[in-house]
């Protein structure tokens, strides 16, 4: 018999964890099937210095680890098990892991962001073999070496400075004069003798194919089109991310990246009774503290809407004829 939830919260970063945890004191007992990589982008990221309640710095899986027990603590259950499907063109909807089918009447998705990709062959080719996107998960295979951080956004600087902790010497390689991140970050890293930069250049191939191993990148100039070669052991790809919603796309409304559409001041998306927490729709501000109070409004306007409902356990119904929350 196929199990029925009230809500079931599809993530296992900030925004997935914050809902559960509202979801949770609301005695919703909500189902967060939180993944096999739980944490999210958080657990990629060394020092944190602005998350509000912490006077010391603290680390992304110091984090998330108290988040998620919090929400254990709680009552939710977690699941880390990765969604293989969902269908929401019928009410209640169906969510499909490893092992089970469940029957959901709400959906929070806070499935998150993954990394942007160069999308080089050679990239593909060398991928675990020294191209890494995690400073904090495979940095300590670089101690002593030279490696590279491709990006200029705060988390390359954040990367950078991990790395520049452990290995010998950190190139910072950006494809603008200009960087994206904050002026804090810039110069922390900067700080760091073993750190340099080199800017306005992109990476047009990682070399070490032949080898087997990453042993340099090959750069371009964006202003005078001359090429150079830096040996390096280790390449960390740091440009971005984009958001996890592929499962999600067929049945609610998004843009051409994939963020998906919510209602102006809610997180309420184009179906009725499902919601959106965190970098799933955040354009602009992706910061741990923003997708873990969207979380949060998340689960309140998953409770209202139950609520605006009579409670939930009602028979199927279609989506079209169900009210939309007020």
């Amino acid at each position: 018999m196929t199990e029925r939830r009230a809500v079931v919260i599809v993530g296992g970063g900030p925004a997935a964890y914050s809902a559960a945890i509202y979801a949770a004191r609301a005695n919703l007992r909500p189902l967060c099937i939180e993944g096999y990589a739980s944490g999210g982008m958080l657990m990629t990221t060394g020092v944190v210095e602005n998350y509000p309640g912490f006077a010391e710095a603290t680390t992304g899986p110091e984090i998330m680890l108290a988040m998620r027990e919090q929400a254990e603590r709680f009552g939710c259950e977690l699941v880390a098990k990765d969604v293989q499907s969902v269908d929401l063109s019928t009410w209640p909807f169906r969510v499909s892991y490893f092992g089970a089918e469940i029957e959901a009447e709400t959906i929070i998705v806070a499935t998150g962001a993954t990394a942007k990709r160069l999308e080089l062959p050679s990239e593909e080719a060398l991928d675990g073999r020294g191209v890494a996107y995690c400073a904090a998960c495979d940095g300590a295979f670089f101690e002593g070496k030279r490696v590279a951080v491709v990006g200029g956004g705060d988390t390359a600087m954040d990367q950078a400075m991990s790395m520049a902790k452990i290995a010998r010497e950190v190139v910072v390689v950006h494809r603008r004069d200009a960087f994206r991140a904050a002026e804090i970050m810039v110069g922390y890293a900067r700080a760091h003798d073993n750190v340099s930069f080199l800017q306005p250049y992109t990476v047009q191939e990682i070399l070490g194919v032949e080898e087997g191993h990453v042993t340099g990148v090959r750069l371009r100039n964006e202003l005078t089109g001359a090429q150079r070669d830096e040996q390096v052991d280790g390449v960390f790809v740091s440009i971005g991310h984009h958001p996890a919603t592929e499962l999600f796309q067929p049945f609610l409304d998004h843009d051409e990246r994939g963020y998906l559409f919510v209602t102006p001041g809610s997180t309420a998306t184009s179906v009725e009774g499902v919601f959106a927490a965190g970098d799933v729709h955040d354009r602009v501000y992706r910061q741990v503290v923003t997708a873990a109070s969207s979380g949060c409004m998340a689960a309140i306007d998953a409770e209202r809407w139950l609520a605006h409902r009579g409670g939930w356990g009602a028979k199927t119904a279609a989506v079209s004829d169900l009210p939309a929350a007020s």
